[in-house]
């Protein structure tokens, strides 16, 4: 079903130098960003204290943030936890004081406003578990990254494969380097929600890839160029409807799902914008500077060798 319908291709290949040159420098910012700012790590990586309270009523949510930041506690993270009346508090460790005070102080904050409320647990995050947290999420995106390089290789062809993962990085080092320019918090959900559009990517990838394919035996007189055109367009409809559809939902979590779903959703709404953008104008043109070509799926016919007639 297709709600879009274009009658002739849009020449995307024609504008493949300057999108590339524009992905280029978006990419080299990305990284400056990262390398000079760095990412504003959260609790579950830096570690903290991370408190369980709960209350006789529904919590307040914004009220609890606000007395929090008297305490000039800005950067606590503060969201219901199962119920509306359950409440997880995470703060950022605090020079000079321990997490037993920093957990005393808090809770004598919190019962000025509300006396009911009491003290599910409290737990200390150390820095070591932060730090292994880093490496095994580093080690998550290696070991993805490298599944979607075998992935393509294997279904199309190794060019497919090197044009895919370079896509798909971008779109992390794009989604990083905005959290970094930013001073977003990154947080394990983040890194979830990194992970998930790595996922999602590949499978715009691969649908462009797999009509690329098929074009190539298809068009026998197309250049490499129309080819290309040609897959894109006819695959707009679909990736309209597809990432349209999944845009509202994440823009509903953005806008709606709380502090708690507010990073995720921000980090799959500028990962989805970046994902349709790289499979069409990022992975696309690596695939003709790549010098992707009709012969290597379709092989050239033999022709049959001349019959010699022995002599009489």
């Amino acid at each position: 079903m297709e709600f879009f319908r274009f009658k002739q291709d849009i020449p995307f290949m024609s504008w493949g130098k300057i999108t590339t040159l524009i992905s280029l420098v978006t990419f080299i910012l990305a990284v400056f960003f990262l390398v000079t700012r760095g990412l504003h790590f959260g609790v579950d990586f830096t570690g903290g204290t991370v408190m369980e309270v709960g209350y006789t009523q529904a919590a307040d949510l914004n009220k609890i943030r606000e007395r929090l930041a008297a305490l000039n506690l800005n950067e606590a993270s503060v969201q219901n936890f199962g119920t509306s009346r359950e409440v997880l508090i995470r703060l950022p460790t605090k020079a000079g004081v321990s997490s037993a005070q920093l957990s005393e102080t808090v809770m004598g904050a919190l019962k000025a406003d509300d006396a009911s409320v009491t003290m599910r647990r409290v737990e200390f995050v150390g820095p070591q578990v932060g730090k292994e947290l880093i490496e095994n999420g580093a080690l998550a995106l290696l070991i993805v990254s490298l599944g979607i390089v075998i992935y393509l290789a294997i279904r199309f062809e190794w060019k497919f494969g090197v044009a895919g993962i370079v896509a798909n990085l971008h779109d992390v080092v794009i989604i990083l380097g905005c959290f970094a320019f930013f001073q977003w918090e990154f947080s394990l959900t983040v890194l979830a929600a990194v992970l998930a559009i790595l996922g999602y990517s590949v499978n715009e990838s691969v649908v462009v890839f797999d009509r690329i394919r098929e074009n190539f035996r298809k068009m026998r007189k197309a250049t490499v160029a129309q080819i290309i055109d040609n897959a894109i367009t006819r695959t707009m409809s679909r990736t309209i409807i597809t990432h349209g559809c999944t845009q509202l939902v994440v823009i509903s979590m953005l806008f709606f799902g709380g502090e708690a779903l507010h990073y995720f959703a921000l980090a799959l709404t500028i990962g989805i914008l970046f994902g349709i953008y790289s499979s069409v104008l990022v992975a696309s043109p690596l695939l003709m500077l790549l010098g992707v070509k009709r012969e290597d799926f379709v092989k050239p016919e033999k022709k049959p060798e001349a019959e010699v007639l022995p002599p009489y």
